[in-house]
Formats: C-alpha cells, sequence, structure tokens
C-alpha cells in the first residue's frame, strides 16, 4: 500500500524555542506560595531531517517531558515547537490526525504501551483505522510487511497473539512496527531499549538504525546510555534538571566534553580494558529536587570547580564555544 512520501523542502524537520514545562506541587503545610516543578527549562534545538539527535541525562532531567511535548501528549508551559515550519500548539481537530501521522512516539515500556486486549495486527493497524488509510486487504499486506520488516516472521503466524504471548524484543519490534505503519516523518524514541535484555538490546539499536536510513525519517532519541547515544546519534544534547548544559556531534560530545557534568557523565561509562586509567570528577552530593530552582547554573550545588560567578550570576545561556559545539558554562571560553 502506497503511503505519502515526507516532503524534504526545509532542512530542519523540528525546531523547538525556549520550551517549557513546570508543574504545580501544592503549597504544603509551611509553605505560603504555590511551588513549581520546573521539569523543562527554557530549551531549544533543532532536528534535521534524516537525522537522530539524541537527548541525553539521568532520570527525572526532563528527557521524557521534552519528548511528550513535541508529540503533543503534555502541553508545554510556554515556548515553540515548529514541525516542518508548522507551529503544533494551533493545530487541533481534522489537523490533530494529520499530525498523528507525521509525528510518532515509541515507548520506553513494551509491557505498558501494549493493550494486552489487543491482538499483534489490531494494535499495528489501528494508526490505519483510525487514519481511514487503505481497506481491510491493504491494511492486512502492510501490517504484514512491517512485522517482516521489524523481524518477526513468519508475520501472518503473528497476526492473531496477544502481548502476552510475546517476548519482550517481539513487543519492542510491536511497538516499532505501530510507529512506523502510517510512515511517520519524525520519531520519537523514548528510550526504546532500556527495558529489554542486554542480550536483544543491539538487535533492536540495529533495527532502528536500519529503519532510520531505509524510510530517511528523523528521531529524536533519549537515553541515558551514552553508549546508546554514541552508536545511533548525529549529534547529542545533555540535559540536567530542566536545561540543556551541552550539544555537539556525537563523537565531539564524547572525545572532548567542555562541561563539567558531561565530564561526569563520560567517566561514569565502563571502559572495556582495565589498564585505562581515567581521571574522575569529584561530583559532590546528590541530584536536587527541580522545584522552585534558584535563577544560577543548575549544576553549581555539584559542580567540582564552580566559582562565585556561578553562585552570583543566572543560568548562562548555551553558547558556541567551537564550530557546532555549544555550551552553558561561565567558566568555558566563549
Amino acid at each position: 500500500m502506497a503511503l505519502p512520501k515526507p516532503n524534504k523542502e526545509s532542512d530542519s524537520i523540528v525546531v523547538v524555542k525556549g520550551l517549557t514545562k513546570h508543574f504545580s506541587v501544592g503549597r504544603g503545610l509551611f509553605r505560603r506560595e504555590q511551588a513549581r516543578l520546573h521539569a523543562v527549562d527554557d530549551v531549544s534545538f533543532d532536528v534535521a531531517r534524516g537525522e537522530v539527535f539524541g537527548l541525553v541525562g539521568e532520570s527525572g532531567c526532563g528527557k521524557t517531558t521534552t519528548g511528550r511535548m513535541l508529540v503533543k501528549l503534555t502541553v508545554p508551559t510556554s515556548g515553540d515547537i515548529f514541525v516542518d515550519n508548522e507551529d503544533i500548539s494551533a493545530i487541533s481537530g481534522q489537523g490533530m490526525r494529520e499530525f498523528r501521522q507525521r509525528v510518532q512516539m515509541i515507548f520506553q515500556d513494551p509491557y505498558e504501551s501494549l493493550d494486552p486486549r489487543m491482538t499483534v495486527f489490531d494494535i499495528i493497524s489501528e494508526p490505519l483505522n483510525v487514519n481511514h488509510i487503505g481497506n481491510l486487504e491493504e491494511r492486512e499486506e502492510r501490517v504484514a510487511y512491517m512485522l517482516s520488516r521489524v523481524g518477526i516472521t513468519p508475520p501472518e503466524m503473528f497476526f492473531f497473539r496477544f502481548p502476552h504471548e510475546l517476548s519482550g524484543g517481539q513487543r519492542q519490534r510491536v511497538a516499532i512496527a505501530r510507529a512506523l505503519v502510517v510512515n511517520p516523518e519524525f520519531i520519537v524514541a523514548d528510550e526504546p531499549t532500556s527495558m529489554l535484555d542486554v542480550s536483544i538490546r543491539t538487535g533492536v539499536m540495529k533495527l532502528l538504525a536500519e529503519l532510520q536510513e531505509d524510510f530517511g525519517m528523523s528521531y529524536l532519541y533519549i537515553t541515558h546510555d551514552l553508549a546508546v547515544a554514541r552508536y545511533l546519534c548525529d549529534r547529542i544534547a545533555v540535559m540536567y534538571l530542566g536545561k540543556i548544559v551541552e550539544m555537539a556531534g556525537a563523537e565531539d560530545i564524547i572525545k572532548n566534553p567542555l562541561h563539567p557534568y558531561s565530564k561526569a557523565l563520560i567517566s561514569a561509562v565502563p571502559l572495556p580494558d582495565p589498564a585505562i586509567r581515567r581521571d574522575v570528577p569529584n561530583i559532590k552530593g546528590g541530584v536536587s529536587k527541580p522545584i522552585n530552582p534558584p535563577p544560577r547554573c543548575r549544576f553549581y550545588p555539584r559542580c567540582p570547580v564552580a566559582k562565585n560567578i556561578c553562585r552570583d550570576s543566572d543560568h548562562p545561556e548555551l553558547c558556541e564555544a567551537s564550530p557546532g559545539h555549544f555550551v552553558a558554562c561561565h567558566l568555558v571560553a566563549r
């Protein structure tokens, strides 16, 4: 079944400007003013057509919230998101149906993202039904093709199986097939391998890379694993407590991190050669809660090289320290 191909006119498929999401967390017994959790705070980036853009950071830094806002599952507090030069905040009604064809999401947990009462065929064909694409015979053909393409064969043997009859890897492949069945332009992949056994993660990562190349899609790939980000992503943005603190090409940010937090993340990646030794940054304390945070640098309380300027100034802007390499740090030469 023929589906429309993505429009290739613009260099960037997604442009994010000043994206912010705050959640109210209540006043509390001894708190007069309502507290606000700053999940995402003034985040800006763009994703080029055919690019895999990685969003990296530890749990709670705002990665998933950012991804959910890009697919209109969460409403931003402020900021702008443009997909194909269209402001998605204005999309509603029939426009939302068309948006769902262009933008899809692969969720982290295949056990939760698949309806246990639906068969594999129903799960994958549902986007086709909702968008009135094809007749029954064409939908069967499309579902069979997508199952084969994600490595579930023979596809007809899986049509009437339920999610509980599949392995974890097969469930995630079904979730990937469901996202791709309407031939989207842009995919938000929220840690799609983190819930899988180590033995099958590599296969799913290779599959995602092959599908991205074959279908010409763009990904926002969310992960806490720098090794995965290096393998899959063209560029990487590092998030900390709702802020992007560094952004550069994947190899550049791995081999030449500039922000103290990025250096700490990379130093935590295990090395296969035990003879190799490297300096470990002396990161202080633990991750603080992003509830009514002070305007200074979010990493200041833990930074091993923090100075008075970091304490007394607002959070630094993301500036270009070298061609294509952006960092938000007062102590990095601009």
